[in-house]
């Protein structure tokens, strides 16, 4: 199992949090990003730089991600092409989307993308709170201990 993060717009927080469990579990996190990321020494982390544009490190993990690996990313489209390869997907708030629920995040999200298209100001999403940094801590938390 390796550990995957759509890291361009992944709060901070949440990046420690996977620094902390990639130590301890010593299971390899690779944060994919199109800008230089700076992460702590250890050959359990490393930082893959992507070339600019429109979805480059979606496109990356989506290739090298496989049957079994953790992907964190709040990209649904993203998340519903790993999840047909069969990995798993945690997003930055702590919810497991698996292919129960996929199918209609995805129809939310292309919804809401309509209105934004149409001129609707729809707003982003709530600031993470501690709730959700608890809530993708203990999702980590759980998955982890079910793969081992």
């Amino acid at each position: 199992m390796k550990i995957w993060v759509d890291a361009d717009a992944c709060p901070v927080v949440i990046k420690e949090i996977l620094y902390r469990v990639a130590s301890r579990t010593q299971i390899m996190l690779t944060l994919v990003a199109n800008q230089m990321l700076r992460v702590p020494p250890s050959p359990w982390i490393k930082a893959l730089q992507v070339p600019g544009g429109f979805d480059v490190a979606d496109q990356r993990i989506a290739q090298e991600v496989e049957a079994g690996d953790l992907v964190i990313t709040a990209d649904i489209p993203l998340a519903a092409q790993v999840i047909a390869k069969g990995a798993c997907v945690i997003d930055p708030r702590g919810e497991l989307l698996t292919e129960a629920n996929i199918q209609e995040r995805l129809t939310l999200r292309n919804f809401m993308d309509g209105l934004r298209s149409s001129g609707v100001e729809t707003g982003g999403p709530a600031a993470l709170s501690n709730a959700d940094r608890q809530a993708f801590a203990n999702q980590v938390d759980r998955l982890l201990a079910k793969r081992r």
